[in-house]
């Protein structure tokens, strides 16, 4: 993914990764969780559930935190994931003769490690289910652990394939968080709660996809985890990301909802609809993305907050300030690099 991709500018909320961070913490030490946490870029302290993670700070903890614990699923489920584990995993998965046997060795690759659930491969003539069980009825859910296995069986997939591989839906079995909007950024299809169990379904006519993956592009795929297995960079995601990608190629400030409507080839009432099923808006899209913009400019760039302020819209950089920290719960100053 391209820095100037409108993907990779995504910001998450932090009460998408508190689940991990919590498990990550019962993997260390204080110390070592504070220095985890400063050399990813993120804040020792306590975060708001509305503070902004940005891709690269999510993947930069994972780097660190993987090697650090010596699980490579850091704590989100009770036996560790040890080290080399995602290697071998990549390593059975681009030996396999099709995305229906790559699926399979997924299911049975981590039902060798896990203890508390077990991976379901579910086969229909128009759907593929792959579901987490309990093995215990009694277990709970890991949310971020849930969302993370998911990703990383479509991930694989679609990194198998070369382009990225079509989602019917995915469902969890846990109640539908105040950050459900984050699950956009990470999965391409509509997402459910309150599931009876956890599932990722999709349709088998796109199975016949071959294989090509070779060893180096392997390599490069492991050093970039988890980027290209998290956050793919699909243009085909859910509407609300149709529109952002539309926004951030064309002169976004001065966009309206019609212009949007336009380019995705339906009304605007259509488009509002769509986006309220997804639990958004226009005008929440276009301020999300000046929001990433802002943040983005402020951790890489050398322009001053106040152009920044100009930059993204404001009339002045005392507007910009009041903006920001409510879209945060930080100042702009505390987002330099």
């Amino acid at each position: 993914m391209s820095s100037h991709d409108p993907i990779s500018l995504t910001t998450v909320s932090a009460g998408f990764i508190q689940d991990w961070l919590d498990a990550l913490a019962s993997r260390c030490t204080p110390e070592t969780m504070a220095s985890l946490l400063e050399r990813s870029g993120l804040q020792s302290g306590p975060m708001s559930p509305t503070q902004r993670i940005t891709l690269e700070e999510i993947a930069r903890l994972y780097q660190l935190a993987a090697p650090e614990t010596g699980d490579e699923m850091m704590g989100l489920w009770s036996r560790p994931i040890r080290p080399r584990a995602l290697q071998h995993l990549v390593t059975v998965q681009r030996e396999a003769s099709s995305l229906t046997s790559a699926l399979y060795r997924f299911s049975t690759y981590w039902n060798l490690l896990l203890d508390d659930f077990r991976l379901d491969l579910r086969h229909q003539d128009d759907e593929v289910e792959l579901a987490l069980v309990p093995y215990a009825a009694e277990t709970r859910p890991q949310r971020f652990g849930h969302m993370l296995i998911l990703k990383l069986a479509h991930g694989l997939l679609s990194w198998l394939a070369g382009a990225e591989t079509n989602v019917k839906a995915v469902r969890f079995a846990f109640a539908r968080p105040d950050f459900a909007a984050d699950y956009a950024v990470v999965f391409p299809c509509p997402v459910e709660f309150d599931a009876a169990e956890t599932a990722i379904l999709f349709d088998p006519r796109q199975f016949d996809r071959p294989i090509t993956r070779t060893p180096a592009e392997a390599s490069v795929f492991l050093e970039r985890a988890p980027l290209d297995w998290i956050f793919t960079g699909s243009r085909a995601h859910t509407n609300s990301l149709r529109v952002r990608a539309f926004l951030y190629g064309a002169t976004w400030q001065t966009c309206q909802l019609l212009d949007a409507a336009d380019a995705l080839k339906m009304t605007p009432r259509t488009l509002n609809r769509r986006l309220k099923q997804e639990g958004t808006s226009f005008q929440d899209i276009k301020d999300a993305l000046r929001r990433d913009i802002a943040i983005r400019a402020l951790q890489q760039g050398t322009d001053s907050i106040e152009q920044i302020a100009f930059d993204t819209g404001f009339s002045a950089p005392a507007n910009f300030h009041r903006a920001f920290r409510k879209w945060t719960n930080r100042t702009p100053g505390s987002y330099r690099g």
